[in-house]
């Protein structure tokens, strides 16, 4: 698909390996960076925990010294909003300048490269700059997440299984919206600043099947038939009610959301029943509830699956 294009190249290699970055970014006189390779998927950060720290953490810390050593002039890191931590049902969206208060080892991991971005911008002048975004979901993206694992369950005639009893809530950005704000940022983002990216779609994850059902035309009207397709499992070991990040600092910049979740999500799910199955593969072993990973492959677990929520365990409160 990009292979014809004249101003694309691909490079194979790894980005915790000094020598592959450092010639990428040598052979091809890269002058412009955007950070997005990491680790990403949340239950898998649970069991996998030195994988998240190796490729996130010591992966930007290799990308900042290759692009230190080659004098890039602009270094995009791309980030998330999970670094903020958990925010409130009744608590204000949060600005770039809010408090880093990771709850999960990829977060945390996010966060401690967010420090290293920041520790080059002081130390070495690297002209930085650091995205914050809400999900993104869209077609071709890789069926571990939420988004495309439902869809590819319902698909093979299989139900979703949700964590706990469904009720934390994500905004979900259309990856076409995404890109128009890494293109802003790109073209008219000031180094040395934050952005985050912003969706007002926030939608329960149990909500998220409703509407997938219906998208799908799968009856689910009734308790029954609803119960059928939507099942249920134990919770991660800490699940974040929600994220909500405020986006006027990006906007001001001219960029706005311009694909609603309704529309994205269409589209989305049509794609992925044309074509995410022979697009991906085999993907089985990632559409379990928690895939974990063995020997550096991702197995399907043995996780129970019952008809009924489960509560999520109380917090204790300190202070």
């Amino acid at each position: 698909m990009l292979n014809d294009k004249r101003n694309f190249t691909f490079y194979h290699g790894d980005i915790t390996n000094p020598s592959e970055v450092l010639d990428c970014m040598e052979r091809f006189n890269i002058d412009t960076i955007f950070h997005f390779a990491a680790q990403s998927h949340v239950d898998l950060s649970f069991g996998n925990s030195y994988g998240f720290t190796h490729t996130n953490v010591y992966g930007t810390h290799v990308m900042l010294e290759s692009a230190k050593k080659v004098g890039v002039k602009r270094f995009i890191h791309v980030s998330t909003d999970e670094v903020y931590g958990e925010v409130k049902d009744d608590d204000d969206d949060l600005l770039e300048t809010s408090i880093l208060s990771p709850t999960n080892p990829y977060a945390a991991s996010k966060a401690a490269a967010e420090m290293l971005v920041n520790s080059y911008m002081k130390s070495f002048k690297l002209p930085v700059i650091i995205v914050r975004s809400n999900n993104v979901y869209g077609p071709h993206q890789f069926p571990e997440k939420i988004i495309p694992k439902f869809i590819c369950l319902l698909n093979r005639q299989r139900p979703t299984v949700l964590h706990g009893d469904g009720s934390p809530t994500r905004r979900y950005l259309y990856a076409g919206d995404a890109a128009d704000a890494f293109d802003t940022i790109l073209h008219k983002g000031t180094l040395g600043q934050v952005y985050n990216v912003g969706s007002h779609d926030e939608i329960s994850n149990i909500e998220l099947c409703r509407m997938l059902l219906k998208e799908m035309d799968i009856t689910h009207e009734s308790p029954d038939d609803f119960n059928k397709w939507v099942k249920y499992t134990h919770d991660r070991p800490f699940n974040d009610h929600r994220y909500a990040v405020d986006a006027t600092k990006l906007r001001h910049l001219g960029w706005g959301q311009k694909t609603s979740f309704a529309e994205g999500l269409k589209i989305t799910v049509d794609w992925y029943k044309r074509f995410g199955e022979q697009w991906w593969g085999d993907i089985s072993k990632v559409l379990s509830p928690f895939p974990i990973v063995v020997e550096a492959e991702v197995m399907s677990d043995k996780e129970e699956i019952c008809d009924e929520p489960q509560l999520p365990k109380k917090r204790k409160i300190s202070g």
